[in-house]
C-alpha cells in the first residue's frame, strides 16, 4: 500500500541530550531525519547498511575507515555516499540538520541497540 507521510506527522525519539531524530521507513529503506547540536561525536562504528547522507545546515566533519585515514567536511547542500561496512565517525560543527538513507534499514534504530548514540 503506498502512503503519505507529512514529517511533522512523524514523532521526534530523543536520542541523546544533544541529537534527535524522525525515522520513516519501508520494508528495505530507511530515512532519517537527524538535528544534532554543535559538538556531537557519532563514534567510530560501520554497518551493513549502505549509507547516503544529506546535510541540510551546519558541518559535519566525517572520518573514514579503521584508522579514520581520510577525513571529509559536508557542508550544506552536500551529501556523502558511505558503503556498507565501512567504518566512519563524525563530529557535528555548529548545529546540524541532515537527512540519512538506509539500504536496507537499521534494525538497531527499531530495536533500541543503536547504543552507539544514547551518551
Amino acid at each position: 500500500m503506498v502512503k503519505k507521510i507529512h514529517w511533522d506527522d512523524v514523532p521526534t525519539e530523543q536520542v541523546a541530550p544533544k541529537m534527535q531524530r524522525k525515522l520513516v521507513y519501508g520494508e528495505k529503506v530507511m530515512i532519517a531525519r537527524m538535528q544534532f547540536k554543535d559538538g556531537f561525536l557519532v563514534p567510530l562504528h560501520h554497518h551493513e547498511n549502505e549509507q547516503i547522507t544529506q546535510v541540510i545546515s551546519g558541518t559535519i566533519r566525517f572520518w573514514f575507515g579503521a584508522d579514520k585515514e581520510q577525513q571529509m567536511d559536508l557542508n550544506a547542500g552536500e551529501s556523502v555516499v558511505i558503503p556498507a561496512h565501512v567504518p566512519h565517525e563524525a563530529l557535528m560543527i555548529g548545529d546540524v540538520e541532515e537527512i540519512d538513507t538506509w539500504a536496507p534499514i537499521r534494525k538497531d534504530w527499531l530495536d533500541g541497540t543503536d547504543d552507539y548514540l544514547r551518551k
